[in-house]
């Protein structure tokens, strides 16, 4: 009979706590939903007015994604701020309590704190930029900074909301020291690294790097790692520590301008004066097709040495971007291939004479009998035109 009771009595607190969840839950869609649906007719409105004013629009439209975003993580709060569960002591550090409500407000800060850096960068930065024509690499780095200050302050601000002395993390920081020390020590060495490439500027992003005779351009310096786009458009993630402890080849480093070497060969029997003038006259066209290509210094021609089936020759170019230096090596090869012809004068191909000194005797029998077939055969074939 008591068990009876208890169950019977026990069955509409379960009712009502069902039906309570579910009223929690369709209010926080229901408010997920009106508040991106207010939003979206502001953007919409917004953009019948400005139109014509697409940054402008732009930027109102991340400000409203993140306020909505932030009035969602409010609301949840306010409207459990009744709950006794949403106050109740999780667990302690260093003497503090810590709830789930200060878990969610450190989130707050740390979230708001980003969304803040990405749209502070993307709009008030950038036009700092391109007021003050900064370049790629100098943009990259102010960027990096600016972000990690800003989460650094939201980490300290969001360990403050939640009560922890940062006195007390004293062990926990000697602990993550000795990590470091042992299990760490490559994820810090890149880091450091990073931070090294950041300032120091060794390398850039948009600078054109070769690596292990691989070509690409730097587009993004990481924390850890450094990414590098090559020529074929294939992303070769490289350890920041690499470009501080092995040889890299920073070909816009300083001076952007590189000199390109065309090789090339001519036969024996060609005039190599006119040679000389005519692969300058091919780099004045290939001056008029690309204006990367620089008058100062000027192209030049260089006769390298005596081949063993060519004359070998070097023409020497100047460019002010690396960027295109495998096309204009490419225009210049078709373009000494073109005029080459033009004036008669040959590209060579290896050549090598065989002297037989002493053939087996049944080998010269076989080739004396095929020799003898051939000939009867121009014969014969001689006859029949005749």
């Amino acid at each position: 009979m008591k068990s009876f009771l208890t169950t019977t009595i026990e069955e509409p607190i379960i009712i009502e706590d069902t039906l309570n969840f579910l009223w929690d839950f369709l209010v926080i869609v229901g408010s997920v939903t009106a508040i991106y649906f207010s939003k979206w007719l502001l953007v919409k409105l917004i953009e019948m007015v400005f139109h014509q004013k697409k940054e402008f629009v732009n930027i109102i439209n991340s400000l409203l994604n993140a306020l909505a975003f932030f009035a969602i993580i409010i609301i949840i709060p306010i409207y459990f701020g009744e709950r006794a569960w949403l106050f109740d002591q999780l667990f302690e550090i260093g003497g503090s309590g810590i709830s789930l409500f200060l878990i969610f407000m450190a989130l707050f800060i740390v979230i708001f704190a980003y969304r803040f850096s990405m749209i502070f960068k993307r709009y008030i930065l950038r036009n700092v930029y391109e007021k003050y024509q900064l370049e790629k690499g100098t943009r990259f780095t102010l960027n990096s900074v600016f972000h990690y200050l800003i989460m650094f302050l939201a980490v300290f601000i969001s360990l403050s909301t939640l009560g922890i002395n940062l006195s007390t993390l004293t062990v926990f920081a000697s602990i993550v020291g000795v990590g470091i020390g042992f299990g760490m020590q490559n994820i810090a060495s890149n880091f450091i690294s990073g931070l090294i490439i950041l300032f120091e500027r060794p390398i850039k992003v948009g600078d054109r790097v070769l690596i292990e005779e691989i070509i690409g351009d730097v587009v993004q310096i990481k924390m850890r790692a450094t990414i590098v786009k090559t020529l074929d458009n294939e992303h070769i993630i490289i350890p920041n520590s690499f470009f501080l402890e092995d040889k890299v080849m920073n070909r816009s480093a300083e001076d952007p301008r590189l000199r390109l070497r065309v090789n090339f060969g001519v036969s024996y029997s060609s005039d190599v004066f006119h040679v000389r003038d005519v692969a300058l006259r091919v780099a004045d066209l290939v001056a008029v097709e690309f204006p990367e290509v620089l008058k100062d210094p000027e192209p030049a021609v260089g006769f390298l040495e005596y081949g063993e089936s060519s004359l070998d020759f070097v023409l020497l170019i100047w460019i002010i971007n690396p960027q295109n230096e495998m096309k204009i090596k490419s225009s210049t090869r078709f373009m000494l291939f073109k005029v080459f012809q033009e004036e008669g004068i040959e590209i060579p191909f290896p050549q090598r004479d065989l002297h037989i000194r002493s053939v087996d005797s049944k080998a010269g029998e076989i080739l004396s009998r095929q020799r003898s077939q051939v000939e009867k055969a121009r014969e014969n074939i001689e006859k029949i035109e005749n």
